[in-house]
């Protein structure tokens, strides 16, 4: 197994550590190893949303929409005070 050394952690988080370590009924080395596989073994989250919706609509054939004359000329937005 192997040893592993952290200088200069702060009080603060060795603090919330212990009181978390007690709540899970760990030590505070039990803790950090378990901390550590949770956020280490997650699984691949695969693809993102973009490509997601990319891959759904992919056999869609190219619809093209014929869009509306403006009647009215283009004008900056508007933002509250």
């Amino acid at each position: 197994m192997a040893v592993l050394t952290i200088r200069d952690f702060d009080e603060s988080l060795k603090a919330k550590l212990r009181v978390r370590a007690a709540e899970h009924g760990r030590s505070m080395e039990a803790e950090v190893r378990a901390i550590l596989a949770a956020v280490l073994t997650k699984s691949d989250p695969g693809p993102g949303m973009g490509t997601r919706i990319q891959q759904r609509f992919a056999d869609v054939d190219d619809v093209s929409l014929e869009l509306p004359q403006r009647t009215e000329p283009a004008r900056a937005a508007e933002f509250p005070e």
